[in-house]
């Protein structure tokens, strides 16, 4: 149920020939917690089988009044809008609008649904695909209200959930970059329009004045932001000598959940999407020998905005240079093999392919027995575990530790009392097995990495 203070949001969408009802359904399905996520409630969708989505107004002109009457709009462009239109153009647009809404044409009827009621009228409109800064403003005049394509949708989300600075640099460039092109059809600097035809007057020198502040800012960003990369990466040289854990999936699969459990910090966990968007660094608790870092990462979603992928590849950088990185899924959730390949997808893009990984099959205490039975022979190799269940994560970090176990070697250490400096960095650096103590010092059985006993030794001599 919507609140007395939520707007109504209709969603718009286009089934293209290569995609079926399923992936149509599941897309829409998506988009409905992208919209809610922004706070906004769904009141009812408009779809349409299209051969394009590159027509003037992405819908035909049907389905362009049938939005109208959930918006209250015109569903129309409006005289002056159709006028630069040229006549075939115009006249392909209509007969390819025509063919597909109509039944006996061949494409079948389209789904929608029923007209609303007054109280239900939406406030803005939502469409399922990028869109062009004209189809936007098309779109804006038919409806009569403002509307949002899934890309804005997106940079919006990042927008409001960005916490420190580096995340809201970044969000901010992928937010200029995609309102750089869409300038004149957002109206920038419309108060100062007023060149006439054929001239370079006022208007034209406005528009160009707020692209060149966006181009300048954009810039000043970038230079910003790589004052914090140098510290990040200052930051990460100096993590190269410990074990790292990198969380990766895509968006609510539960990382946040899995990343509070297993370190005992206070992260922010919530049922909406793209809830994280900071890297958060922090060691295994209770804290094992050697010490093991884990990191919680953005989530990945389908058709991410590639200008978001580009502005956080320092945050997924984390990902490709961790030790281990676990793909968390939610294995309750139908489409969560797409959703995988999604974030292999987009973790080939940052050259993440080369680290060794596990399978996280979260929230399995959704899953009935027989679910779990086809799962686990789907992927003999996964983990399967529920954050909620104490056994699965210490069965998971007892599983971590196997692994990184593997590349280390068991040695003895010979320490004087007087080495008390080095006995702490032993301590802190590798698993004591087994100590000794007599008159002289003490002999120690470690295990550890060859990196960290090559400087243990080093200094010991």
């Amino acid at each position: 149920m919507s609140t007395p203070s939520q707007s109504h949001a209709v969603l718009v969408a286009i089934q293209l020939p290569r995609v079926t009802g399923e992936e149509l359904e599941s897309s829409l399905h998506e988009l409905t917690r992208l919209v809610k996520t922004l706070g906004y409630h769904v009141v009812g969708q408009v779809t349409q089988k299209r051969s394009s989505d590159k027509f003037a107004t992405v819908l035909g002109q049907g389905k362009l009044a049938e939005l109208a009457r959930w918006t209250g709009g015109s569903g129309t462009l409006g005289a002056s809008f159709e006028r630069p239109m040229h006549k075939a153009a115009f006249q392909r647009e209509t007969a390819a609008s025509d063919e597909v809404e109509n039944p006996a044409e061949g494409e079948g009827s389209d789904t929608s649904e029923a007209s609303p009621s007054p109280h239900e009228q939406a406030q803005i409109v939502i469409v399922d695909c990028d869109l062009s800064p004209s189809q936007l403003k098309n779109i804006e005049r038919a409806a009569g209200v403002p509307v949002l394509d899934r890309t804005g949708v997106i940079i919006e989300i990042f927008s409001r959930h960005a916490r420190t600075r580096a995340a809201r640099l970044q969000v901010e460039i992928a937010r200029l970059n995609y309102l750089a092109p869409r300038v004149r059809e957002t109206g920038g600097g419309r108060e100062r329009q007023r060149g006439g035809i054929g001239g370079k007057g006022a208007g034209e020198t406005s528009l160009e004045l707020d692209k060149r502040r966006i181009r300048d800012r954009i810039k000043e960003l970038r230079v910003e932001l790589a004052a914090i990369g140098d510290e990040h990466l200052t930051r990460r040289a100096r993590r190269e000598s410990e074990l790292t854990v990198a969380l990766v999936g895509y968006t609510n699969a539960g990382k946040s959940s899995l990343m509070r459990a297993m370190t005992g910090i206070d992260v922010l966990v919530a049922d909406k999407l793209f809830a994280t968007l900071d890297t958060t660094i922090r060691p295994l608790y209770p804290e094992t020998r050697p010490k093991v870092l884990m990191t919680d990462t953005v989530g990945f979603i389908k058709k991410l905005p590639h200008d978001l992928v580009a502005s956080f590849r320092s945050t997924l950088d984390e990902a490709a240079c961790a030790s281990l990185v676990l793909f968390v899924v939610d294995a309750s959730d139908p489409s969560f093999r797409s959703q995988l390949d999604v974030t292999r997808k987009v973790l080939a893009e940052v050259g993440a392919t080369e680290v060794h990984s596990l399978l996280v099959l979260n929230k399995q205490d959704r899953l009935g027995p027989d679910e779990i039975a086809s799962l686990k022979a789907e992927y003999p190799d996964a983990v399967f575990l529920s954050t909620r269940s104490q056994h699965d994560l210490t069965s998971l970090r007892e599983q971590i530790m196997r692994y990184f176990e593997r590349e280390m070697i068991d040695e003895e250490l010979r320490l004087p009392f007087t080495a008390q400096g080095i006995l702490a960095e032993v301590r802190a650096r590798m698993r004591i097995l087994s100590e000794e103590y007599d008159a002289e010092g003490l002999t120690i059985l470690v295990r550890s990495t060859p990196e960290n006993l090559a400087v243990i030794k080093k200094k010991l001599a």
